[in-house]
């Protein structure tokens, strides 16, 4: 008896140093989970602002743009120099700019030492020319595609969509704005001069790894990489100046996995006047405004003469359990830019009460319904396929998509091509961040939302649209599904094997 006790003493002290081990590391896990750069960033650097590319008019009135996806190095800290991949320059790229009606072509040439993509995230537009995983360019060659812009004004961008390798291409630096204008937009008294009062704001987060960029998950993260800081077009600690007394600030989360709850740190409300497919109907006043990867918001913020505000994300409230609320970045806050005001300001107008007049529509008129399940293991239960078409639709229908998130982790949804209306988020009216035009929606786990959208473009039943997550993570592991557009009565065709271009 005396033996056993010594065995059982020995057994219960080893469980306990096991058990204290195993809290000890997880505690060490939990407390190294939580990033914050609030109330401690010194702004040392000013904004950078992506130049607008330049194009040139054939003839026949096609604008024409070049883009070159190459590498390169930036020296984002004093004496380090990252190794890069930009368009047209060492990281990110130049803004684009075209109006509806105009027909644009865009040569992209690809200098890397392998093939990637550029997809126009947001743009209605012809499969063949969407950019996605079947458009593949190959070390040195150039893809074409072009169009006709046919969609209200709005802030768009463009990033690449190789398939399996999205993360990586957009992390390394490859993403860049599109901006859209028509001819209502250039009569509305908005903030308008581009880089001035009118800014791009492409929000991304970054680690890293001695002078290079850190692209590792974290060690409990299952909503891909998180990163410990943000910078804002490519510039970390960024302020910007301001001698306008409103600064229109368009919104863009060009982040891989991570959910910013944009506000100020004076909590000032502003007024939200567009989303990812346009201007709101009216303005919508608020404090904060959540953006999932991919999605994009324009806001006006009202400045006072020689005062500070900080644009600032604050931590995620979408309902998630304690595991993802702290391993996903629920908890996580960061400052992400610096508004100067001068002393002196230009007046400016106020916010119009009308603004844009959105073309999505109500699902009244919708011919048939569709359910997707998230999973991380693929959308309804299956991972992506290249060769696969997943759902074929009829070119001029409207239909009502219903999205379910059952995977107990964040995730979200964006289709291409489209514009939708959220019709409900769990059964009830979406808030009013949510209900302009969109293509991009975050799904918390729990959530069903309820879109409505309508098919215009030219019918391909060969050349598929995706359908996928937009944590980047997610979708290079098969949370991605593909849709072709055919004319009534037609069946979808058989999906060409994913060609890489060589040249045109």
């Amino acid at each position: 008896m005396s033996r056993l006790k010594r065995v059982l003493i020995v057994l219960g002290s080893a469980v306990a140093v096991f058990v204290a081990a195993v809290g000890g590391l997880f505690l060490w896990l939990y407390t190294d989970a939580k990033a914050s750069t609030a109330g401690s960033t010194e702004f040392t650097n000013e904004l950078a602002i992506p130049p607008l590319a330049k194009s040139v008019v054939r003839a026949d009135g096609t604008r024409v743009f070049d883009l070159t996806m190459r590498a390169g190095e930036k020296e984002f800290r004093p004496g380090k120099r990252t190794p890069t991949w930009g368009f047209d320059g060492a990281h990110l790229g130049p803004t684009l700019r075209a109006e509806r009606g105009e027909k644009v072509a865009v040569r992209v040439a690809n200098e890397l030492d392998e093939a990637s993509t550029v997809h126009w995230h947001g743009m209605h537009l012809p499969a063949r020319m969407d950019g996605g995983p079947h458009q593949m360019v190959a070390p040195g060659a150039t893809w074409t595609p072009n169009w006709t812009v046919d969609q209200p004004a709005a802030t768009l961008w463009y990033h690449p969509h190789p398939h399996g390798a999205t993360e990586k291409h957009v992390q390394r630096g490859l993403a860049g704005m599109f901006l859209l204008d028509d001819a209502r937009s250039k009569t509305l008294a908005l903030p308008g001069r581009y880089g001035v009062d009118d800014l791009p704001v492409v929000v991304q987060d970054v680690r890293f790894d001695g002078a290079a960029f850190d692209h590792g998950h974290g060690l409990m993260a299952s909503v891909g990489f998180l990163g410990d800081r943000t910078m804002v077009n490519g510039t970390l600690a960024p302020y910007k100046e301001t001698a306008d007394e409103r600064v229109r600030l368009r919104l863009l989360n060009a982040s891989t996995a991570r959910v910013y709850t944009f506000g100020f740190d004076d909590d000032r409300r502003f007024a939200l006047v567009g989303t990812d497919g346009g201007l709101l109907e009216r303005p919508a006043e608020l404090n904060r405004t959540r953006l999932s990867p991919g999605e994009r918001a324009e806001i006006v913020v009202t400045m006072r003469p020689g005062e500070r505000t900080v644009l600032r994300s604050y931590p995620l409230d979408a309902g998630l359990d304690f595991w993802n609320q702290r391993f996903s970045g629920g908890d996580d806050s960061f400052d992400v830019l610096q508004l100067r005001a001068a002393k002196t300001l230009r007046p400016s107008p106020g916010v119009p009460a009308r603004l844009g007049l959105p073309e999505v529509l109500d699902g009244k008129d919708a011919v048939r319904g569709r359910h997707f399940d998230l999973r991380r293991s693929g959308i309804n239960g299956r991972p992506m396929e290249m060769d696969r078409i997943d759902e074929t639709v009829t070119r001029g229908t409207t239909e009502t998509w219903t999205v379910r998130n059952v995977d107990g982790m964040p995730h979200n949804f964006h289709v291409h091509d489209v514009q939708f209306r959220i019709l409900a988020v769990n059964g009830e009216q979406p808030p009013p961040a949510l209900r302009g035009a969109k293509d991009t929606v975050f799904v918390p786990s729990g959530t069903t939302v309820r879109l409505a959208m309508r098919f215009d473009g030219p019918a391909d039943p060969d050349t598929p649209y995706m359908y996928h997550c937009h944590l980047l993570s997610h979708e290079d592991d098969g949370m991605m599904g593909q849709f072709v557009v055919v004319e009534k009565g037609r069946g979808p065709g058989k999906v060409r094997t994913p060609g890489v271009h060589a040249g045109h």
